[in-house]
C-alpha cells in the first residue's frame, strides 16, 4: 500500500505553526509496513486542496489529511474529498448528540456552526473526538481510501491510535520496527567512515544515518512479520555498530542526553551541582527534565559576575585578576567551589563567551571552559563552539550537550 499525506492549513505554509501531524503518521505507518511516497501541505483554498486529492489519487492508494475539519466556512476538507468521490453528505446523529455534550459540559452553547463538523459522506466509517469537536472518518471507494483527521496534534494523535492503526492492520503482511541509535562526540561522516562496511552490506535491516546537535543519530530498520522478530534481525547489527563506535553511543530511540547522565547519576547514588555562567542555567535546566532528579540534584546557581563567582562559589579574587574569568583555572574553582558549597560528589561549571560581541582576538567568541569536580578531583576542558553567526544560544546549546556528555563518560569509565 502506497500512501500520501496532506496537511491542510494555511498557517502551515506561512509557518505560523510547525507541521509535526505529518512526521508522526509517517513514523506509524512505517510502523505498519506502509510505505509514505509524498508528504504535501496546501492551504485553506477548495481549488487548490481539490487538485491535491486529485494528484494524490493518481500515484496513491491512501490519503491521509489533517485539518479542515472545524466548524469555519474555510474548513472544507470532508467537502472538498465528498465531492471529489461524487457523495452526499449525511448527518450522523450521534456525532451531532456529542458535539453538544461537548458544549454542555463546558457550560456553553453550541453555535450553530458546529453542525457542519457532524455532517459526512455516505459510507464513511465515523472517528470519535474525545478531544475536541471534530470527529474524523475514514470512507473507502474503488480501491481507494482517504482518511480525514482533525489538525490539532492533542486530537489527532490519539484518534490514529485508537483507531486507525486498528484499521490499517487489516492491509499488512509485514510490520516495519526501527531503533535508533544515538551519538554524541564525532559527527555524521566520521561516525560512517567507523561503520561504512556494515551499512554497505545491509538490506534487512537497513542503516540510515542523520546529523543532530553535537553527533548523529543510526536509525536500524527491519521489516519482518512482527514486533518479535524485527527485534531479532535489528539486535546483531546493533550490537556491531556499537562494537565499532563504543563510548561514543550515549542512548538509543527517544533517549536524550539530560535522560541517560540523570539515570547513571542515580543508579550510583552520586549528588550533583552546577555553578554556570555563559550557558546561563541551561545545565541545571536540562537535568530538572528528568522526573526523579531531585534525588541526586542538589543545586544549580549561575554566577555571571566576577563578585558573584568570589562571594557564591569562594572563587579567588587572584584567579580572576590573573587568568580572567574565562579560564580553566576559574573554571575548576566554579566546579570544585559549587561541590562543596553544596555538599555534592560532582560539581559542573561553565564559563565562556557566548557572543555575539565580546570576544578577543586571545579569547574569541565560542571560547567555552568547562569545569568538573568529582569526589576531589578536579578537570577542566576547553572548548570553542563558535558558529558562522556567533549565534549566543547555539553556542550555550553545544557548551551544554558537551558537559553532559563528557560527565556520561567520566561515569561509565
Amino acid at each position: 500500500m502506497k500512501a500520501e499525506i496532506i496537511a491542510i492549513g494555511t498557517e502551515l505554509l506561512l509557518g505560523d505553526t510547525l507541521n509535526t501531524n505529518s512526521q508522526y503518521i509517517s513514523e506509524k505507518l512505517a510502523e505498519l509496513g506502509i510505505d509514505v511516497y509524498y508528504h504535501t501541505i496546501v492551504g485553506d483554498n477548495p481549488k487548490r486542496l481539490k487538485e491535491c486529492l486529485k494528484s494524490a489519487f493518481e500515484r496513491v492508494d491512501l490519503v491521509i489529511t489533517t485539518g479542515g475539519l472545524g466548524p469555519t466556512q474555510d474548513d472544507l476538507s470532508k467537502e472538498i474529498a465528498t465531492a471529489y468521490f461524487q457523495k452526499k453528505m449525511e448527518l450522523d446523529y450521534d456525532s451531532l448528540k456529542f458535539i453538544q455534550n461537548f458544549y454542555k459540559r463546558g457550560n456553553r452553547v453550541m453555535p450553530k456552526s458546529n453542525e457542519k463538523q457532524a455532517y459526512f459522506p455516505e459510507g464513511s466509517l465515523i472517528m470519535k473526538n474525545n478531544n475536541g469537536t471534530a470527529p474524523g472518518y475514514i470512507l473507502e471507494n474503488d480501491n481507494r481510501i482517504i482518511i480525514q483527521l482533525p489538525g490539532p496534534p492533542k486530537e489527532m494523535k490519539p484518534m490514529f491510535e485508537e483507531n486507525v492503526i486498528h484499521y490499517l492492520n487489516k492491509f499488512n503482511n509485514y510490520i516495519i520496527k526501527s531503533k535508533t541509535i544515538k551519538i554524541l562526540g564525532i559527527g555524521e561522516s566520521s561516525s560512517e567512515e567507523l561503520v561504512e562496511d556494515i551499512i554497505r552490506k545491509q538490506s534487512n535491516p537497513s542503516i540510515g544515518t542523520y546529523g543532530i546537535p553535537g553527533g548523529c543519530k543510526f536509525r536500524i530498520t527491519a521489516k519482518a512479520k512482527n514486533v518479535t522478530e524485527a527485534l531479532s534481525i535489528i539486535e546483531p547489527v546493533e550490537y556491531e555498530l556499537r562494537e565499532r563506535l563504543k563510548e561514543n553511543v550515549y542512548g538509543v530511540d527517544d533517549e536524550s542526553i539530560e535522560e541517560v547522565v540523570a539515570k547513571l547519576l542515580i543508579e550510583k547514588n552520586l549528588t550533583i551541582s552546577t555553578a554556570e555562567s555563559c550557558t546561563g542555567g541551561m545545565v541545571s535546566s536540562k537535568l530538572i527534565n528528568y522526573p526523579g532528579i531531585s534525588k541526586v540534584f542538589m543545586q544549580g546557581i549561575t554566577t555571571y559576575s566576577n563578585k558573584s563567582k568570589m562571594k557564591m562559589l569562594n572563587v579567588k579574587k587572584e584567579t580572576l585578576e590573573k587568568f580572567g574569568a574565562v579560564s580553566k583555572e576559574t573554571a575548576a574553582e566554579m566546579a570544585e567551589g559549587i561541590a562543596k558549597v553544596a555538599g555534592t560528589n560532582i560539581g559542573l561549571s561553565t564559563t565562556g563567551i557566548a557572543g555575539p560581541d565580546g570576544g578577543t582576538k586571545e579569547k574569541p567568541v565560542g571560547l567555552v571552559y568547562l569545569g568538573l569536580y568529582l569526589d576531589g578531583k578536579v578537570k577542566t576542558k576547553k572548548i570553542n563552539v563558535a558558529n558562522i553567526s556567533n549565534n549566543r544560544n547555539s553556542i550555550r546549546s553545544r557548551s551544554t550537550l558537551i558537559l553532559l556528555d563528557w560527565l556520561r563518560r567520566e561515569l561509565i569509565i
